[in-house]
């Protein structure tokens, strides 16, 4: 079984959880020679059966002198404090447990047991959603601490591989409950698939893999006409029109944070005339006017104030973001303040509120040795006022550390080999 696994040397969190994937996978790295520590997540879901998958993972490690951690959660209360599906629930909480594991330990990586038939089932549901080429890409290969060492390999694979190594597994019995929806598409969806084609996991692990591809070379092309044409409040009709659709959605995407995939058609249909016009949509309004687009509007206090949690996922409805924390260490990369940042361990690790802007905001932008107001950089930068009332902020009890897309504060900045978390933002799907 070729796989590729992380850098010979790196120290590895494996995310076991005593089924066939995952016994595969850390038997896998046990063989090539790593140091790895087995983490299992006890979601509280299944009682006696899930303590008794707990119990065989640890028993098997201390055979195989694996260094092991064991964790517990109560998901089902976690959802309905949320108002979470109990599936996300579970995930939420498994990879909170994980990526606080790789930080207490100092690794590297985490790595799952995500495999080429996971990815075909993630498509299609993304699918069933309809989701655009994002959710088409399916499971990433790697993103920031997480490296799916499985994701071209086949459950067929990884079961066979368990026999002939004679490798043992527990069976969670809720795989073969159709009550979630990921199990109805494994049980009656994907077979009629192969029926079609024997080969349709290639084929969608194909189709994720262009579709990813496709997906970061659109929104690299949408921030690149954002940075050249933006002016003041505004962009020029005749250059936004003449974009091909795919990248005029980004654009609007990424200037009207928050707004469904309707209303950015309905936005795209508002830029066929260059007669005056106004559009109004949920807390923001276009204008087309004198051969530009302008976007104005915008609600006083649109961001409620959140805590951001090491090494956890925060969703910001309000503007369309999600922002996913990860350990690491600080290897000199270049900040991303729009996409990619990293703050001092210090920093997140104790309370960090994510906000919009508040009256009196200032910070010291990292490399201008200056302290600047918020009200300045806002106007420097050009930002509308929806723009500005949109535009996120991370604040500890000394003010803020981070403005997104703007700067990242002197006293949160890492050194290079300090400890760090790597700060990422997505697009939420419409």
């Amino acid at each position: 079984m070729r796989i590729e696994l992380p850098p010979r040397g790196a120290r590895l969190v494996c995310a076991v959880s005593g089924g066939a994937d995952s016994m595969c996978l850390v038997h896998l790295v046990l063989k090539a020679g790593y140091d790895v520590t087995a983490a299992h997540f006890e979601h509280g879901i299944r009682g006696a059966e899930s303590l008794r998958d707990a119990a065989f993972v640890e028993a098997w490690c201390r055979e195989q002198d694996i260094p092991f951690v064991l964790g517990h959660g109560d998901a089902p209360a976690y959802a309905a404090e949320r108002g979470l599906s109990l599936e996300e629930a579970a995930r939420e909480l498994r990879y909170a447990f994980l990526l606080e594991t790789a930080g207490k330990l100092g690794a590297d990586y985490i790595l799952t047991a995500h495999n080429r038939d996971d990815n075909a089932e993630t498509l299609l549901f993304n699918l069933t959603r309809g989701a655009g080429t994002a959710g088409l890409g399916g499971i990433p290969p790697r993103r920031g601490l997480l490296w799916r060492p499985l994701l071209m390999v086949s459950r067929a694979e990884i079961e066979a591989y368990l026999r002939e190594n004679r490798i043992p597994h527990v069976e969670d019995s809720s795989n073969r409950s159709d009550d979630y929806t990921r199990n109805q598409i494994r049980h009656r969806i994907v077979p009629l698939l192969r029926d079609i084609n024997p080969r349709f996991d290639e084929a969608a692990a194909r189709t994720a893999r262009l579709a990813r591809q496709d997906e970061d070379c659109l929104a690299a092309l949408a921030d690149a006409f954002i940075r050249d044409n933006l002016r003041q409040d505004s962009l020029p009709l005749r250059e936004l029109r003449a974009l091909h659709p795919a990248i005029a959605s980004r654009v609007l995407r990424r200037l009207l944070p928050g707004q469904s995939m309707e209303r950015i058609e309905a936005a795209l249909r508002f830029l066929c005339s260059s007669e005056y016009g106004v559009l109004q949509l949920p807390g923001r309004t276009l204008r087309r006017e004198q051969g530009r687009l302008y976007l104005c509007g915008g609600e006083e206090g649109v961001l409620s104030a959140r805590r951001l949690a090491p090494g956890g996922t925060l969703l910001i409805p309000e503007t369309g973001v999600r922002i996913e924390t990860a350990f690491t260490l600080y290897r000199g990369e270049i900040h991303d303040l729009f996409k990619t940042s990293y703050l001092k361990y210090e920093i997140l690790s104790s309370d960090l509120l994510c906000t919009g802007r508040l009256p009196g905001d200032s910070i010291r932008p990292l490399g201008r040795g200056v302290r600047k107001k918020l009200s300045a950089l806002f106007k420097e930068a050009g930002y509308t006022r929806a723009m500005r009332e949109a535009c996120l902020v991370l604040r500890d009890g000394e003010g803020p550390v981070f403005v997104r897309g703007l700067a990242l504060d002197e006293r949160a900045a890492p050194r290079i080999g300090e400890r760090a978390w790597r700060l990422s933002f997505f697009d939420l799907e419409s």
